[in-house]
Order: C-alpha cells, then sequence, then structure tokens
C-alpha cells in the first residue's frame, strides 16, 4: 500500500485527513486502491497554493469543484477557472482534460477543492476545456430515487480512459439506484469499470451510506462515508442512501480497460428502475465537445 496518501483506510473507505503541505486531504492510486487503473487526489489549497505534476503516460481530469484556480498543462493556459463557492452552489464544474504527455501546474486564485484524477492514456488523446454551460444536467429517477446529475466527462465525450459523474442526492433520497453492477468485460451488456466515489454534504457533519457487495456475497461492505471521503468500488454492486437532513453530494471517476459504460442490474431488486440508462445520450453527444 502507498505510504503518502493521507487518511486512515479501512476496506474500500479511505478517510480525509486534515490538508498536507501540499494541501492533499485524500487520494488513492492502484496500489493503495487494489486495482488497474484509476487514480484520485483531492487538495484543499489555500490562495496562492500550488498542485504540479510531471509529464507521465497518464490522462489526466483535474477538476475545481470549489473555488478558483488557474491552470496549465504544457503549451495550454486554461486561464483561471471555477463556477461555484460549494458544490452546492449549482452549475457544473468547469472540466480540464488533458493528454498523456503532458505537466499540469494548478495554482489557487481562492480558497480552493481541487481534483486531480488519471488513468493509463487510451487510444484517443485529447486536451480540451469543457466549460459549465456546455455539459448536461439530468434529473435522473423520481420520489426517493431523484438526484440530479452532471455530466462532466460521460462515455459520449471524446476521450481516452476516463468518465466522470457530479451526483446530487437530497437527504432522505437514494442513488446509485437500484443498485447495478459494472466488474465484467461482456460488451454490450457489461464494461468493466473501476468506479470513485470523493463525497460533500451540505452541513459538514453529514454522511452516507454505502454499501459494495457482489452477487456470491464474497465482498459485502457497509460503509459510512463522511465529508470529503472517498470509497473504491472496484467491483460488485454499490447503493448509496443520505440520511435525513443530510444533502449529500459524490464525485464519480471511472476508467477501465474500455471506454464504455454498461451496467447490470441486481435482479432481486431490477423492479424499482425508474430511469431510463439511454435517456441522455443524444443530449450528451450534443452538449459536450
Amino acid at each position: 500500500m502507498s505510504t503518502d496518501l493521507p487518511g486512515a483506510t479501512r476496506g474500500l473507505l479511505h478517510r480525509a485527513a486534515a490538508p498536507g503541505p501540499d494541501g492533499l486531504i485524500v487520494g488513492i492510486d492502484p496500489q493503495s486502491a487494489g486495482w488497474d487503473y484509476t487514480s484520485c487526489h483531492a487538495y484543499r489549497l489555500r490562495p496562492g497554493q500550488s498542485v504540479d505534476r510531471a509529464a507521465d503516460d497518464q490522462e489526466r481530469l483535474v477538476l475545481v469543484l470549489e473555488g478558483r484556480a488557474a491552470v496549465g498543462a504544457g503549451d495550454h493556459d486554461f486561464g483561471v477557472v471555477g463556477s461555484r463557492t460549494t458544490v452546492f452552489d449549482g452549475p457544473p464544474c468547469p472540466v480540464i482534460l488533458l493528454e498523456p504527455g503532458l505537466p499540469v501546474a494548478i495554482v489557487a486564485e481562492t480558497d480552493a477543492l481541487v481534483v486531480v484524477a488519471s488513468a493509463p492514456g487510451g487510444p484517443v488523446r485529447r486536451t480540451a476545456l469543457v466549460p459549465p454551460e456546455d455539459i448536461l444536467v439530468e434529473t435522473r429517477g423520481s420520489g426517493q430515487t431523484e438526484r440530479t446529475i452532471h455530466h462532466l466527462l460521460p462515455p459520449a465525450a471524446e476521450a481516452g480512459r476516463l468518465i466522470a459523474f457530479e451526483a446530487f442526492t437530497p437527504g432522505g433520497n437514494w442513488s446509485s439506484y437500484p443498485p447495478h453492477k459494472h466488474d465484467t468485460e461482456n460488451p454490450p451488456v457489461e464494461a468493466r469499470l473501476e468506479e470513485l466515489y470523493f463525497y460533500r454534504f451540505a452541513k459538514p457533519q453529514g454522511f452516507a451510506f454505502a454499501r459494495v457487495y457482489t452477487p456470491d456475497r464474497s465482498l459485502d461492505e457497509a460503509m459510512t462515508p463522511g465529508d470529503c471521503d472517498l470509497i473504491v468500488v472496484p467491483e460488485g454492486y454499490h447503493p448509496v442512501g443520505a440520511p435525513h437532513g443530510y444533502d449529500c453530494y459524490y464525485l464519480n471517476v471511472m476508467a477501465g480497460p474500455n471506454r464504455a459504460w454498461h451496467f447490470t442490474v441486481d435482479p432481486d431488486h431490477a423492479w424499482l428502475m425508474n430511469w431510463d440508462p439511454a435517456a441522455p445520450v443524444a443530449a450528451t453527444e450534443d452538449a459536450t465537445r
């Protein structure tokens, strides 16, 4: 297991810690997560504080989730980006996708929460800034399964390997629901995707209930992630419940051998399916560049 990542780890749950010298509060890499592709690091930065990454073979996603920061990558200067003070303020965050081989420099202009996610480069190499107004916003589910999805880097977008969404679940509701999995490469029925959840709560004392379980229950873990905690889902079904009074946000980042999002719903709970996975595809293709 990596020794330079902050916070206490128990199984699939990685607890956030106080910011380190570089602002890092929580992070995972393939070694610490026990998988093959996905890395993710979250930073709480003070004005003027910076994060620098050397060029390597990784495709990167830079997300200024809160506050504002200047972002540059090689010869690309994206300027100062940021769309909200907190994740609960409304618009999606801007998305910066970086092809492999580019160094990246991030300098906070205000207090900022920044996530850098990465995966080995895929067949597509693309560097782009996607502004908030070009990101599809979807209402998914109904009643106690209603939640709002921001399609940050959906499968229809041009990218090498990474996929990313934001989800907002009102207190008392369920998301990633009904339970579904994507751990088997069986196109077009299911695609193998590692997935992580990075949590925020409108009230900092908030928490969620998360379960990860395989059909044979060889893996069956229930967790209570808190603010800025991170959960990895290497396999299995993975629903999330937000307790009453605690509006829940999470960032999903996924990567796998092929860039597709096909999943299988737990047959025991398929009767609860009340949304169409194919519905946002056309809109996403139009809204994402």
